[in-house]
C-alpha cells in the first residue's frame, strides 16, 4: 500500500500508515522539492521531533529507512546529510 505524502504535510497519529513511514516520506518529498540539497545536512533529529510531534526513536527509525533506500547518509558526529545521487528523482510515492 502506497501513499503519497507532500513536503507540507503533518504526521497523521490516527493514519494508516505508521509515523516512522509517513516522516520519511515528507522528508523524501522536501528533500525532491528542494528543501534540501545534495550534500547538505537535513535538520538535526531533536528539531524533526520538535517539528513533527514524533518520539525520537520513530524520527530514527524514519531517517534510517532513508538512509537504507540510499536517500540519506549519515557522517558520524556531523549528522545526517542528503545523498548525492538523484535517488528521489523519478521515484512513485
Amino acid at each position: 500500500m502506497t501513499m503519497m505524502f507532500g513536503p507540507d504535510d503533518l504526521i497523521d497519529h490516527d493514519g494508516p500508515i505508521t509515523p516512522y513511514r509517513q516522516l520519511a516520506a515528507i522528508l523524501k518529498a522536501r528533500i525532491a522539492r528542494g528543501d534540501w540539497r545534495p550534500n547538505r545536512p537535513i535538520p538535526s533529529e531533536a528539531r524533526l521531533v520538535q517539528e513533527y510531534g514524533l518520539a525520537r526513536s520513530t524520527v530514527r527509525r524514519g531517517i534510517a529507512e532513508l538512509v537504507a533506500e540510499g536517500v540519506l547518509f549519515v557522517m558520524p558526529q556531523r549528522g545526517t546529510y542528503v545523498s548525492p545521487s538523484d535517488s528521489t528523482e523519478g521515484a512513485e510515492g
